[in-house]
């Protein structure tokens, strides 16, 4: 096979490059870490008990269901784009679980097809984009927030359902050696998707996608393609945030994870993930879904009312998104990712 110029020279330059501390102990998740430092503070000052392993252990299993979406949503806010209707693929997933369960079709089988329900949505998603590029991302993503919402609202009506197998729950409550499952499956779920980002050729495609979707396009790589796949595994990833809801909760309604897709999408942003496209890493958002879990959870403690809740954690996404704007001076892409958009279209992107 023959050899690559541009990508043996972008490959070079990224390794060449020399490491400068301050550069390193400036990137945006040094700040991260300094807030959720200050939370843990904070919580410790409301509650006596906060500052406890089993806090650290147990707690992020109360809201580590929606971090599964997260993941998949970085890729689609790379892209430039966004997702509005993450939390209404969780709902109809989640209800068509239930209902075939309770209608006689075995659990194992009906979280199969709560998996296939979520994939089939996001997948939808994704072609109506394809096929309809003149239609704006946001619309299409709305229209089907309306739609999968209300199907599940048809299907089960103002009913909950539930009645779910022992085994089943545990999912949200089981642990193996001590450690929840929950966090076990998130902490792989990270891992395969930095990986995913930032070591495949999958993830450097996003990237410039979202530096420059024309420039990609002209340069061969297979835009339709790549954006497809992204949004259907949006969907498949709220299916998981749905099983795991659902086993948490014991029951499911039409209008559960209600607000899910405003909270995934805050903590993506507040992760520094550019909503222009073409910036961001993984360290970010993961440790935006701590900040905000920790913070609501020690709002909880101090008994505040959930709007309040609601009003600091969209303050805190402000100030912080002005901050990275100050920061980094609002420039979009990144140096690897416009460098090697020319010669990727080379290999034809083969993802």
């Amino acid at each position: 096979m023959a050899e690559n110029p541009g990508i043996d020279r972008a490959n070079k330059i990224g390794i060449e490059r020399p490491f400068i501390w301050r550069e390193f102990f400036f990137q945006w998740e040094w700040m991260l870490v300094g807030v959720l430092l200050i939370v843990f503070v904070i919580n410790s000052f409301i509650s006596p008990f906060f500052l406890t392993a089993s806090t650290f252990i147990r707690t992020p299993s109360t809201f580590l269901d929606k971090g599964f979406i997260v993941f998949p949503m970085m890729f689609v806010i790379i892209l430039g784009r966004i997702d509005v209707s993450v939390a209404s693929i969780v709902a109809l997933s989640a209800v068509v679980m239930a209902v075939a369960y309770n209608a006689g079709l075995p659990m194992p089988a009906a979280v199969v097809l709560c998996l296939l329900v979520g994939t089939g949505a996001g997948a939808l998603n994704g072609a109506l984009q394809v096929w309809f590029k003149e239609l704006s991302f946001v619309i299409i993503t709305v229209a089907t927030m309306i739609i999968y919402r209300g199907i599940a609202h048809i299907i089960l009506g103002d009913q909950a359902s539930g009645g779910f197998p022992d085994w089943y729950g545990f999912l949200g409550w089981g642990d193996v050696a001590g450690i929840p499952f929950m966090v076990i499956c998130f902490v792989l779920v990270a891992i395969a998707f930095g990986l995913l980002l930032h070591r495949t050729t999958f993830g450097r495609v996003t990237y410039a996608m979202g530096h420059n979707m024309d420039a990609a396009r002209y340069s061969g790589v297979k835009t339709d393609r790549t954006l497809f796949l992204i949004f259907t595994l949006n969907g498949l990833m709220a299916a998981v945030t749905a099983l795991f809801l659902a086993s948490r909760t014991g029951s499911v309604r039409p209008n559960m994870a209600t607000g899910y897709e405003l909270e995934v999408i805050a903590m993506v942003a507040l992760g520094g993930v550019s909503t222009s496209g073409g910036v961001g890493k993984i360290g970010g958002p993961i440790l935006a879904i701590f900040i905000i879990g920790f913070l609501s959870y020690g709002m909880g403690l101090a008994n505040i009312r959930a709007p309040i809740v609601l009003v600091v954690v969209g303050s805190l996404l402000i100030i912080s998104v002005l901050a990275h704007q100050i920061r980094f001076g609002g420039n979009k892409g990144n140096s690897r990712s416009g460098s090697v958009t020319a010669e990727a279209g080379k290999e034809n992107m083969e993802v």
